[in-house]
């Protein structure tokens, strides 16, 4: 499979048994270093079923080389809400860089968020502009949704 430049991968969950299947791996990575990356929903044809939505679960890469040697796919249904992990992007400069000559500290760069597949965002955008020298921003200050649920348990700063 590899020598024929495809690499393998198991296509699981939804009530359905696993799938070994093989991937183009030029169509992955185009999923992976996209803006959603590994929360993008596609189509993925198995013979014999009809399409299904899917989305990249886990991926290992060969250590040397960095090219992708495996790929776990999950079914997703469009109608359950899933969780998955998105980046936190930071918008402005802290008034505390610009004339406090701070260093802004991003303890946290994703959060785990719940929601229906069609509301995964790909990313979380938060201005920072206005935090002063020893202000921190906490994951209870990010961004609210009515689709959104984030779930982290812990909340931790942002800080200047």
């Amino acid at each position: 499979m590899r020598v024929a430049g495809k690499i393998p991968a198991v296509l699981y969950g939804s009530g359905h048994q696993p799938v070994a299947i093989e991937v183009d791996p030029k169509q992955i990575s185009r999923i992976l270093f996209s803006e959603s990356g590994h929360n993008t929903i596609f189509d993925v044809e198995v013979a014999g079923q009809p399409a299904a939505k899917a989305m990249i679960v886990d991926w290992q890469r060969e250590p040397i080389k960095d090219q992708l040697i495996h790929i776990d796919l999950k079914r997703i249904a469009l109608d359950k809400a899933l969780r998955v992990k998105v980046r936190v992007k930071l918008l402005g400069i802290p008034i505390g860089v610009k004339t406090a000559g701070g260093i802004l500290d991003q303890v946290l760069r994703e959060v785990e968020i719940e929601c229906l597949p069609a509301d995964i965002p790909a990313n979380i955008a938060v201005d920072v502009s206005n935090l002063e020298m020893f202000q921190s921003l906490r994951v209870s200050g990010l961004p609210q949704s009515d689709t959104i649920k984030i779930l982290n348990a812990r909340m931790r700063p942002l800080r200047t």
